[in-house]
């Protein structure tokens, strides 16, 4: 009989030159150490990306993990009275706004949460995924509102009415949530902060109690019982507070991502995200015990996810299409290319409506990795068009010849006049290695409109906003233009527009890039 024509490609030479050394096989079936070999690259495959695409969920189970070692229990409220400041080791948080952060536990059952006025807050998932936004981008439209947040394990009743209803993947959340200090008398946080402590309630719900109506209950279509008792949470004062809340960069990793799927429901998760760690041992429970083998091979692929993640992060691919002026510029966000999702970009918003992107079906990985080895906290808020409500961020890594900021150097930028923020604006600087605010003798290393909790920043006579970055501030500059830089660091800036103005969107007004002065 004549034989089927077999086609070169669709076969496996005796030997193939790869990187991990030359493969062998007998027709076809690998010899030798060439199974071992691969055996362990895919172990290496595996790690590298379990690291990158993991972040998100090992990031915010080491800030729980944080506030537990600080004594902030679940369903406590960290609030930052007098704003965060340097001593905290948080994520690119912002010293403008008065912070107030909560793990809640919906495992035995739904949870009240009644809000404050006038706030920006997001819950998301113990994987960061949005569950709902509250205060001005969310339902009650920074009136204050009442929230019933359902874990995924609750099968009873939910009331008809009076609340919004949101459901969590996770049985863990967590709270994050700013309101601002720059409507009030010198910038003073106070009234926020007390505010904040009258109006935030967190409680059980209790079934056939809010939003059930009798009515409903005696036609067979709901459930009659008492309403709850607000209860006020217990709010531990974060100011000053010196703890750590970043995820690590070691083996370490991988521990914690562990400890979060054990955690958490298996149907948390994604399938081909958990299929990547499983690869590993990292399977809901399973004991997650690496031998030696694998153990060096995760100590290599650890080693490589971080700094491919710490490259992402850091924005250092101008062909990523992070950066918002175009290659020739340092300000970028990743977040554009692909919205808070990591799918498309955030739809246009025309005179017709809204406009969106066509679906590529398409997770943008590296805009993912690079986003929450930086940040914390995702909500359409954070990444949409609309004028006047949430905000926006630029970051900047490098000067104008491309080298990263040097903290013994001195270097300026401007921000010209009209700077398209409705509420204020800032600029904060942080550590490269932390992600975190830069310790230096500044307290609060930013500048901005605000004149708390440091001098607002001056315009010069022609209206732009001149600021400094240096080790001491430079002669004749005003103490609200300068931030303070460490000799022995180095830093990247964060400039945030809160209520963002369309000369953002259209790029009509644009920051100047930032030049060496010594």
């Amino acid at each position: 009989a004549t034989r089927t024509p077999v086609p070169t490609a669709i076969t496996t030479p005796s030997s193939v030159k790869a990187g991990i050394g030359t493969l062998e096989f007998t027709d076809g079936y690998p010899k030798g150490d060439t199974a071992e070999k691969l055996r362990d690259h895919l172990d290496y495959l595996h790690g590298v990306e379990t690291f990158t695409n993991t972040i998100q969920g090992v990031s915010i189970y080491a800030i729980r993990k944080g506030f537990l070692e600080a004594g902030i229990n679940d369903g406590d409220v960290l609030i930052f009275s007098k704003l965060m400041d340097s001593r905290s080791l948080f994520l690119t948080a912002n010293a403008d706004t008065v912070y107030y952060i909560s793990f809640l536990d919906l495992s035995d059952g739904p949870l009240v949460l009644e809000t404050p006025p006038d706030a920006l807050g997001l819950v998301d998932d113990m994987w960061f995924r949005w569950v709902t936004d509250f205060g001005l981008p969310g339902a009650d439209r920074g009136q204050g509102g009442t929230y019933l947040l359902v874990g995924p394990g609750y099968d009873g009743p939910l009331p008809e009415g009076g609340c919004y209803v949101r459901h969590s993947r996770t049985n863990h959340v967590t709270l994050l949530a700013r309101s601002f200090i720059n409507e009030n008398p010198g910038n003073d946080p106070g009234p926020t902060v007390d505010l904040i402590k009258d109006r935030l309630k967190i409680y059980p719900y209790a079934p056939g109690g809010l939003g059930s109506s009798i009515g409903a209950y005696l036609t067979g279509k709901g459930s009659l019982g008492q309403p709850a008792t607000a209860q006020s949470p217990r709010f531990v004062e974060g100011t000053g507070l010196a703890f750590n809340t970043i995820p690590p960069n070691d083996f370490g990793h991988y521990e914690l991502l562990d400890a979060l799927v054990q955690m958490e429901p298996a149907e948390a998760l994604d399938t081909e995200l958990a299929g990547q760690f499983a690869a590993l041992g990292i399977v809901k429970d399973e004991t997650f015990a690496p031998d030696a083998r694998l153990r060096k091979i995760l100590d290599e692929a650890v080693a490589v996810g971080n700094a491919a993640s710490r490259t992402l992060g850091m924005g250092a691919h101008p062909t990523e299409g992070f950066r918002y002026y175009g290659t020739e510029s340092a300000w970028w966000i990743s977040l554009w290319v692909g919205g808070f999702e990591f799918t498309n970009p955030p739809p246009e918003i025309t005179a017709e409506g809204i406009k969106p992107y066509p679906i590529q079906g398409a997770r943008r990985l590296h805009s993912r990795t690079s986003f929450f080895y930086t940040a914390t906290g995702i909500t359409p808020a954070m990444c949409m068009r609309l004028t006047g409500v949430g905000s926006q961020y630029l970051i900047a890594n490098v000067d104008t010849t491309g080298e990263p900021f040097d903290g013994a150097k001195t270097y300026r930028m401007s921000l010209p006049k009209d700077i398209p923020a409705a509420r204020f604006w800032s600029l904060t600087l942080y550590d490269n290695q932390t992600r975190s605010m830069l310790q230096t003798e500044q307290l609060y290393p930013r500048a901005g409109s605000q004149e708390y909790p440091s001098p607002a920043a001056q315009a010069e006579a022609h209206s732009s906003t001149v600021v400094y970055f240096s080790p001491a501030r430079p002669d004749g500059v005003a103490p609200g233009n300068w931030i303070q830089t460490d000799p022995e660091k180095g830093w990247f800036v964060i400039l945030r527009l809160y209520s963002p103005l369309p000369a953002f969107f259209d790029k009509t007004w644009r920051p100047s890039e930032f030049e060496l002065v010594s």
